[in-house]
Order: C-alpha cells, then structure tokens, then sequence
C-alpha cells in the first residue's frame, strides 16, 4: 500500500484528496503546515509527499530541499499555481520528483503517484553492483540519490544533478552531446534546453570540486559536448 502525505493549508483540498486517494488503497495522512510536516515525517514514513508550494508558516521549495536532504527516501509531487513555471522549475531543482499545477483533477494526482512510484520501484530493482558505484574516492548511492565525497561528508544532490550524475557514471568515458543528456536527465513536464545542461553540469562540477577551468571529472569538449572522464565501479 502507497503511504501519501498531503500537506495543503486548505482543509477543503486535503479532506477531498484524502477520501479521493483512499479510493485507490493508499494509505493517506494531512499536514495543514510546514510544522506538521516535520512532525509526521520524524514519526513515520511516507512513500509520495504531496506539497504545496505555499504554506503558512513555510515555504515549500524550503521543505522540499529538507525532505531531499533529511527523507531522500520519499518522493514529492509539488503542487504549485497555474502559470507559474519558474517555482515549477526550482521545486524540481530543489528535490521535487514530479509537480502538479493548480486546479487540477485528482485522476491526475494518482497517475502521478503511480509514476513516482514505478520510478522508485525501478531503481529498487537495480542489482547490487549498479545501485552504489565509486569514482576518484566519490560514492555515489543511485537508491538512496545519495553522494559521499572522498572526506566522507554527505553532499546534497537536487533532482537535475542527481538525474545529471546518473547519465554520467552510466556512460563514463563516452561523449555526451547536450541533445543526448536532456533526453537522460529530463524531468517530467520540464523543457530542458542546452543552456540548462550547461548549468547544470557547471553546479555538479562545483558540488564534486572539479575546477571550471581545468576540470578533471567532467571535460568539456568543444562543438561535440561533456565527457565524464573517469573510472566508475561498484563500491566494495
């Protein structure tokens, strides 16, 4: 059974989700607030969180960012206003696997959870050797989206990055055009365009240390487009 948390500040929003997602044999909790949230997550766990950008008390690209970081584990469906793509878009760089624009049918809703979760699933199903690899003293854990840098320290991936990453260290020694990693990195509902992965990759190379101006991990090359140069196998 799914486990969903609903956090909307609308009493009318949440009561109609809930009886309309139980419908569907998943289990369903409410969060009014940001406060909430916290509370019900450090208590129990849930597979999909369903969160609206605008709470109370905080704001739900903040929320998503501590849900990526504090519960990698769980997924976020981010409901935002119609007409708001540039909040749509930093919910996504943020942590949020999926977004949903307001007003919406909750039949979307479901397939949307259904997808998250069939994403989830997939990546559960990754043999032992493809789920934690290792490069230049990096870990890299695909289930939990988790990178450990050589000094040990846990380093906060957002959903491009994570998505980025893995394009890489599945291909490493391979050049990757821009057209080609925006097709592997693409997220739902996104457009996604050379500058964007040229973003991107220039936030992952800060994250992994890699020098803009002489980098070793991830290579630039002119006209044709990135190179993850390095050596990747599983972890010990």
């Amino acid at each position: 059974m799914t486990r969903v948390l609903v956090v909307d500040d609308d009493a009318e929003i949440r009561g109609s989700l809930q009886q309309y997602l139980q419908g569907f044999a998943m289990q369903v909790s409410m969060a009014a607030d940001g406060r909430e949230m916290r509370r019900q997550m450090n208590s129990a766990s849930f597979d999909v969180i369903v969160l609206d950008l605008m709470l109370p008390d905080e704001n739900g690209l903040s929320l998503c960012q501590w849900l990526q970081q504090q519960h990698p584990e769980s997924s976020v469906i981010m409901l935002t206003a119609q007409g708001d793509p540039i909040s749509r878009v930093l919910g996504l760089e943020m942590g949020a696997d999926d977004y949903l624009a307001k007003p919406f049918e909750p039949r979307e809703l479901v397939a949307r959870i259904n997808a998250v979760r069939r994403r989830l699933n997939k990546g559960e199903r990754l043999a032992e050797s493809e789920r934690s690899l290792q490069f230049q003293g990096w870990r890299f854990d695909r289930l939990l989206r988790q990178l450990v840098s050589p000094a040990g320290v846990v380093v906060a991936l957002s959903s491009a990055e994570y998505r980025l990453l893995n394009a890489f260290v599945e291909r490493p020694g391979r050049v990757l055009s821009r057209e080609q990693l925006i097709e592997m990195s693409r997220a739902p509902g996104v457009e996604v365009n050379d500058r964007s992965i040229d973003l991107a990759v220039s936030r992952l190379r800060q994250k992994l240390g890699d020098s803009p101006k002489e980098p070793r991990l991830i290579r630039t090359l002119r006209g044709e487009g990135y190179l993850f140069d390095v050596r990747v196998s599983p972890c010990a």
